[in-house]
């Protein structure tokens, strides 16, 4: 009897031993260091999901990805700590032409169109300053046409009798004074410069040039088509050399600017050439000069392209500073970064965050210390439904 009830009490503690150890590695797996919040409490909760051994979303919000799915998505996870770094404001601005390295090629008395000796140039067409780009053939009302015909056959005829006077006072050179000569052989040049004078404006015709070597970076001219006075047909751009315009609110921000880039473009760098002492639209125009990394011919931008621009300012605040791509939006459109709770579950967590410069951004609330947050493949974990 008391063998059995020995054995009885060995078999119990055993039972409850192993329990406890399948308990703690259960709690093991829900609780996996590194998805802490920013009061420092614990962001993993018990999900079970419905499909363990692939793709799935969890009752929770999390998701489940295998080792083997993380492989082909490329997620790179990244224990990112807090930090402090430069402040930044985004300004809305747009690309503008540098006024020293572009014009604008216009006609002052308007006329008919006419090709130039290599044609009419197209937009995106290379030109050299001086090179001719079109002719404008001008045009008179019928009425002023006549009169400079009435007026260019009245100016031939003196000059024939002009010219036949100073014949015959060459014939009598000698028994005439020669100041008389000379007086008449000045009237017969005079008139005869003036005859040449409204003949060419008859056929007059104005030639447009390129003012810069660039780019053609539109064009509004066809053979034969009609323009006006100041109607804008060509426009020449320097590919090299650009500027951004931007507009601000804050009054003193041009004081505070360090640095500037602009967002969704790599390899270009702002520097702030100065503000406008007038406001537009009750808005402060900024204007930078954009600069690339490395020497090139060509800047990827166009003349009027809406842009963002990212100034960072002489000032510092603290976050974890992540890439841009490790944001994502949620469903309710709200950004939130993924916080790799377990070998293989990710948890959405929603941030705060300010844009750095074109490919990082800070995390200014949301985010706690020891947190493994996803910096690559975040966007495809946000789609695993």
């Amino acid at each position: 009897m008391s063998i059995c009830m020995s054995l009885s009490r060995h078999t119990a503690r055993a039972t409850l031993m192993l329990f406890a150890v399948a308990l703690f590695h259960s709690s093991l797996v829900h609780a996996a260091p590194g998805a802490h919040g920013p009061g420092g409490e614990h962001l993993d909760s018990p999900g079970t999901a419905s499909n363990p051994n692939g793709l799935a979303r969890l009752p929770d919000g999390g998701v489940n990805v295998p080792k083997s799915a993380q492989r082909r998505m490329g997620i790179r996870t990244l224990l990112a700590p807090e930090s402090e770094a430069a402040a930044t404001v985004e300004l809305s601005g747009r690309v503008i032409m540098d006024p020293n390295f572009g014009g604008r090629v216009q006609t002052a008395h308007g006329g008919r169109v006419e090709a130039g000796p290599k044609g009419l140039p197209v937009a995106g067409q290379a030109v050299k300053r001086g090179e001719v780009l079109a002719y404008i053939r001008h045009h008179a009302e019928p009425y002023a046409a006549g009169n400079q015909e009435s007026l260019l056959a009245d100016l031939r005829s003196q000059r024939q009798i002009a010219e036949q006077r100073v014949q015959r006072l060459e014939t009598l050179e000698g028994t005439v004074p020669r100041k008389e000569i000379e007086a008449a052989r000045a009237e017969a040049q005079s008139l005869q410069q003036r005859e040449r004078s409204i003949n060419a404006s008859l056929v007059a015709r104005e030639t447009l040039v390129a003012p810069v070597s660039g780019v053609i970076a539109t064009a509004n001219a066809v053979t034969g088509q009609v323009v006006e006075s100041r109607d804008m047909l060509f426009e020449v751009v320097d590919t090299a050399r650009m500027l951004v315009e931007a507009a601000t609110a804050d009054f003193a921000l041009p004081g505070r600017i360090a640095g500037a880039q602009l967002q969704g473009v790599t390899g270009v760098q702002l520097k702030l050439i100065g503000s406008a002492l007038g406001l537009r639209d009750g808005l402060l125009p900024l204007t930078f000069s954009v600069r690339t990394e490395k020497a090139g011919p060509t800047l990827p931008l166009a003349i009027g392209q809406p842009v963002t621009v990212i100034a960072a300012l002489n000032e510092k605040i603290k976050g974890v500073v992540l890439p841009a791509q490790a944001i994502v939006r949620n469903a309710t459109n709200e950004p939130v970064v993924w916080i790799k709770a377990g070998a293989e579950r990710y948890i959405p967590q929603p941030v705060q965050f300010r844009p750095l410069d074109a490919q990082t951004v800070v995390v200014t609330h949301g985010l706690g210390a020891d947190n493994r947050i996803v910096i690559q493949g975040a966007p495809l974990i946000a789609q695993i439904r």
